[in-house]
This record gives C-alpha cells, structure tokens and sequence, in this order.
C-alpha cells in the first residue's frame, strides 16, 4: 500500500546533492511511498538563520509547514538531516503559546505545531521495515564492506528529534546489512565533519572529516554511507583537499544509501547518480561482480 507524504527536498537537493533527491525519489516510488513535493517550498534557513533570529528561522519553517497542512498527506518527510532539525526545532518552539502566536502573525495565518515531520530514512525504517526492505534486495551487495556515517544532527537533540538512539544510532546499519553489504563496527558515526565550515574554516572539516576518514580506512571499509548531503560533500567533493592538509591519500567512495538501495533492488541509470560522485565508485561495484559492475551501462 502506497504512503503519501509531503517532500521537502531541501536547498542542496537542488544543487549540489542532486544525486541524493533524484536516488531518493527513485527509492521511495520502488519502494512504495508516494511523495508530493511542497508547492513554492521556501529555505528553511539552513545553517545561519536561527543564528540570527529564532522567529526568522520558525517563520521560514512555517510557511512550509502551512502550505503542507493544505495537502492529503500523513506528513512531511526530508532527506536532510539540516533540513529535518530546523523543521521540528522550528516546531517545538512553537509548542511555547507565545512563540506559537508570534510565528502565526508574521506568516499571517495559522499553522499547526503538530503535524508529523520525519527523515526518509525514519519511514523507510517505521513505516516498511528493515524485514520488508530486505526481501525487495533482489541483488544484494555481498562484498561491499562500508562504514555507516550518520553525522552529528540525524539523531539529536533526542528530545526534539525523537528517532534512534542519539550516541549510537543502528537504523543506517541495519538498512544497509539488510540489502547485503558487510557494516564494520564504526565509533564515529555520529561525530560531526566540520559542517558549513569548509568555506571558512578549511583546517575545521580537514581536522574532522580527516578522523571520520582515517577511522574509515582503519576499520576496512571500501566505502563510507551517509543520510546527509554536508557529510557527503564533506567527505567527497572535500576529499582531495583533505588528503593534501593532513598527508593522507584516501580514495573512499562516499555513498548516499538510497544510492545503495536502488542498486540492492536492482535499479540502475540515471536516477541514481553514481557518475555525480567526485571519488569515483565504479571500480569498486565492478570488484563485486558482473551485476553490480553493469551499473556503468
């Protein structure tokens, strides 16, 4: 049976994770979720705005809430994890009357506190079942050792987020032994990559996507998993540079799991956005085998 969810793809789904929504979106319909994307969805504020000023950021947040409110569905649903928190810390401010009342009149109607916000990666894992997802894996990644890297704001603040467990969340590590792959035991799958830093404080995601990394190679891993599209940057567009700050050679493919799931569940082309990674994976899909090497093709 089908689920109807409203899509916030988010800024970065638009630009530089165009992967992510378009792998995302593919997943979902293979996987039998219907998602509708917000009309004239606005930025959420990102990283700067509730920095700035708390009622500018639950604003943003609310506009798209209202506008979500008016659609058939059973909620919202976002693949970024920064997307996602300003989301529901936008909404749980608003669980304060006052702050609730001021947000409504700056948008100039009401909106609700209350309508359910939740990652793709949550309903892929509630509302299907890591059981379920494994039966749609008709071509297993048998092989493929990874390390699931979640980062610092999937899972956190707990009392805001509400999904996992905060210090060592197993929802990305169960999805992906689901669909066959080998997931190593991982210490810092919830430490953070340096963020927005890497425009200004270089030496930071160096510094810290550095460990993630090193801890990555350390551990065995032919390849780190990721939920969020700044840890991915991070990780691979940023990968060269980092090699360069701290001596290392690295050559990590860094995967979104809906890349993964759609070729667990034998899609190709396109739609899953391989060829968009900067650390090139082909060579190793094509180590594990003639089916998962024809994801050239």
């Amino acid at each position: 049976m089908s689920r109807r969810y409203a899509y916030y793809p988010g800024c970065s789904g638009q630009g530089t994770s165009r992967e992510y929504d378009s792998s995302t979106r593919a997943m979902c319909q293979e996987l039998g979720f219907e998602l509708i994307d917000i009309p004239d969805w606005n930025c959420c504020g990102s990283t700067p705005a509730h920095a700035v000023d708390h009622l500018l950021s639950a604003s943003l947040v609310a506009r798209n809430l209202a506008i979500a409110e008016d659609m058939d569905v059973e909620g919202i649903v976002t693949p970024c994890p920064s997307c996602l928190k300003n989301l529901k810390t936008s909404q749980h401010r608003m669980l304060r009357p006052e702050f609730h009342q001021e947000v409504q009149r700056v948008l100039g109607r009401a909106v609700r506190a209350d309508l359910p916000i939740k990652s793709v990666l949550q309903v892929l894992v509630e509302d299907r079942g890591i059981g379920w997802i494994a039966q749609q894996a008709t071509a297993p990644l048998t092989g493929l050792k990874v390390v699931p890297y979640y980062g610092c704001i999937m899972n956190r603040p707990p009392d805001v987020m509400r999904f996992d467990d905060p210090e060592n969340p197993m929802a990305l590590d169960n999805l992906l032994t689901a669909i066959g792959a080998e997931v190593l035991p991982f210490a810092l799958k919830t430490d953070c990559c340096g963020a927005s830093l890497g425009t200004t404080r270089r030496d930071v995601v160096a510094r810290l996507s550095g460990r993630v990394l090193d801890a990555a190679a350390a551990a065995g891993a032919d390849a780190i998993v990721t939920a969020c599209p700044l840890c991915q940057m991070n990780l691979d567009m940023r990968q060269a540079q980092i090699n360069k700050a701290n001596g290392s050679s690295h050559r990590l493919p860094v995967f979104y799991y809906s890349q993964l799931i759609m070729l667990a569940t034998g899609q190709q082309g396109e739609r899953v956005g391989l060829d968009k990674l900067c650390v090139s994976p082909f060579s190793l899909l094509e180590s594990l085998g003639p089916q998962a090497g024809e994801v050239r093709s």
